[in-house]
Order: structure tokens, then sequence, then C-alpha cells
């Protein structure tokens, strides 16, 4: 057994816990970048707007592939996307 497998074997407990947590407190996760990001992006004067965007966004995503490891979507699913709100397939649009 190399290095990376031994390795690979060690952690993938860990990446399960994690994994479990991404799932439980997606929306809090999510909330939690955005509001740094805007802290940082108020601290810079807006100088790395795009920057923070995109490296919230990465993050973002990193977060919704731990999430969903298992490749179906639906463990732990939340209904929002990146802080939005999506209603079920069958359920009426919501009023405005």
């Amino acid at each position: 057994m190399g290095l990376m497998d031994s390795l690979k074997a060690k952690l993938a407990p860990a990446k399960d816990k994690v994994s479990g947590l991404a799932q439980q407190h997606g929306g809090k996760i999510e909330s939690g970048l955005d509001k740094a990001a805007k802290m940082v992006d108020e601290k810079t004067k807006g100088k790395y707007s795009d920057k923070i965007q995109t490296g919230t966004g990465k993050a973002k995503d990193a977060m919704d592939r731990l999430a969903h490891k298992d490749g179906t979507g639906s463990a732990g699913s939340t209904g929002t996307e990146h802080g939005g709100t999506t209603a079920p397939p069958d359920s009426p649009p919501p009023a405005t």
C-alpha cells in the first residue's frame, strides 16, 4: 500500500463526517461565507470584489460537492442553491 492509499484510508472517516456536517448545516455555511465575503469586500473598499465573488462561489461549490457526494443530490437537500429559494417541483409558485 502506497503512501497516498494509506492517507486516503485514514482520512475517509473524516471526509464522511465533514460530508454529514455539510449536509446538515449547508445553509448556515453558505450564509457565513456570504457574510465573510461582504465584510472583506467592505474592508478592501470593493477593490477585489470580483476575486472575492469568485472565491466565494468556488467555496460554495466545494461545499455542495461534499454535501452531495453520493451523486443523488437528495441527501440533506435544503431546497436552496447558494442562498436562493426554490419551491418543490409539484408545488405552486410562491405568491408575490
